[in-house]
């Protein structure tokens, strides 16, 4: 199962990338494509246990979730297309996404896990 989460979370990633990048192509079909692959990685990241029962772990992966949410919230607003209010969505997630990938293994180590 953990290999599977993990496949989901890959392939999600890489269609969120794609989804970003095509953006400027203006191809009907780059919405899906990014809300699709950031709901795979939102899956992934809430269904991924974790085994450590520090509050700051548990807090570090309430923020990771929050990131995944804005991830997907940013699709919604690719739909939208009134202008570019993804962009600063994707970009708050992207923060909330590299802070918590940081910590939570230092924190994890600290730990002993």
């Amino acid at each position: 199962m953990k290999q599977f989460i993990q496949a989901i979370y890959v392939v999600g990633a890489v269609m969120t990338l794609c989804g970003a990048v095509m953006y400027v192509t203006a191809w009907p079909f780059v919405p899906y494509i990014y809300t699709i692959g950031a709901a795979m990685v939102a899956l992934a990241q809430i269904n991924t246990p974790s085994l450590s029962k520090s509050r700051n772990v548990k807090r570090l992966r309430r923020q990771q979730i929050f990131g995944a949410v804005l991830l997907v919230m940013a699709g919604a607003f690719m739909f939208m297309s009134h202008g570019n209010e993804w962009i600063i969505c994707l970009t708050i997630a992207a923060v909330f996404e590299l802070y918590t990938s940081i910590r939570i293994p230092q924190e994890e180590a600290k730990e002993g896990l």
